[in-house]
């Protein structure tokens, strides 16, 4: 990733260019933000689905490490910071029309998931019922967050 203070993104003027070109031009929702989903660079396991605004995205490309933005508590959120459990980018990934951003990610310590597993999506929908039920994809946390977050 670049180590350098000056980025910037590209035009979104051109649609030709922003679906074919080769020049980042993120497209920011109404809120200023964009999906990015952490997947594992090794085993392609899907980690977790965050938002990045455009400082998140600038400091993620700056550091080489996760920087995400908060929804809930509407600040930038650099993945690990309380945790340890940080997330080295080794590449991003964007979509045809650039409004959405996959992050391949080395994930350090035991897990991504503030309830304590690796992986955000530790359960599964199973047949359809009234209310529809959750099975268990990922059986054990890998860790306890009560220890890791106090």
């Amino acid at each position: 990733m670049s180590t350098s203070t000056e980025i910037a993104f590209g035009s979104r003027e051109d649609r030709a260019a922003v679906e074919t070109g080769l020049v980042f031009a993120p497209k920011f929702d109404e809120h200023g933000l964009i999906v990015a989903v952490a997947q594992d660079e090794t085993t392609n396991e899907v980690l977790m689905v965050a938002y990045m605004n455009e400082e998140s995205l600038r400091q993620t490309l700056e550091l080489g490490e996760a920087v995400y933005y908060s929804r809930s508590r509407k600040q930038l959120w650099h993945k690990g910071a309380t945790s340890g459990h940080t997330q080295v980018v080794s590449k991003i990934l964007t979509d045809c029309d650039q409004d959405a951003l996959v992050l391949k990610v080395h994930q350090h310590g035991p897990g991504c998931c503030h309830a304590g597993y690796r992986s955000c999506f530790y359960r599964n929908i199973q047949e359809p019922g009234n209310p529809v039920a959750l099975g268990q994809e990922i059986a054990e946390p890998s860790y306890d967050p009560g220890k890791v977050y106090g």
